[in-house]
């Protein structure tokens, strides 16, 4: 596995996979939709696969004396690793906003949604979304991109709902500034962590079942 992840990381990976972590820091830009971020963190590992793919990177590697179940797992790995980077810059920012900056107007007079544990939740959400949709529906061939599109559209579905939630009456405390509403802000990132790990184990046992029943 430690030979697969090097594969992953040094020959499967676009450039832009690591570039497009640093779309994280969206996190600080004011009146823009935050969670674009992760669908940008995601957007970069969708290039590792358009790599891959030129390459012929899964054909060869089954070509190796593994199995496919490991296949799926290399991609899952280093998938998870891409987004937790992600996630990582914008809890940092989130941090920074919530202290540094929680009184800064351009944050205060912003209508869309606040850097908060309620955003880093959605985040983790939709990389969950990105495990499911998008890697679970690629492995149903490893080959066509078409589970993309379904990812695009759920995602800012997604993005839609959580944008402008705090705008219903009695859920502005999901839109907290600074330390205002803690609590419910921490249940609410546990909320989203735990569908993260759910949809990304689902998305993973859906990727192996799919990739054992395809004849490459």
């Amino acid at each position: 596995m430690k030979a697969l992840m090097k594969k992953e990381m040094r020959l499967s990976a676009s450039v832009l996979t690591y570039i497009f972590i640093v779309a994280g820091a969206m996190t600080l830009i004011p009146g823009y939709p935050v969670l674009c971020g992760a669908f940008f963190v995601t957007l970069g590992i969708f290039y590792s696969f358009q790599n891959a793919r030129e390459a012929n990177d899964i054909v060869y590697t089954i070509l190796l004396p593994i199995a496919k179940r490991d296949v799926v797992k290399g991609k899952f790995i280093f998938s998870i690793m891409i987004e937790m980077a992600g996630f990582l810059v914008m809890a940092v920012l989130t941090i920074l906003r919530m202290t540094v900056f929680s009184e800064a107007a351009p944050y205060r007079e912003n209508a869309l949604m606040n850097a908060n544990p309620f955003f880093l939740g959605m985040a983790l959400i939709i990389f969950g979304l990105f495990n499911l949709v998008f890697i679970a529906g690629f492995f149903k061939t490893a080959y066509k991109f078409t589970p993309f599109v379904s990812y695009i559209i759920v995602t800012f579905l997604t993005i839609g709902i959580a944008e402008t939630a705090h705008h219903i009456p009695n859920l502005s405390p999901v839109n907290a500034f600074g330390t205002e509403h803690l609590g419910l802000q921490l249940i609410l990132l546990s909320a989203g962590a735990a569908i993260y790990a759910i949809l990304t184990i689902i998305g993973y046992k859906t990727s192996c079942r799919r990739f054992e029943n395809i004849d490459l």
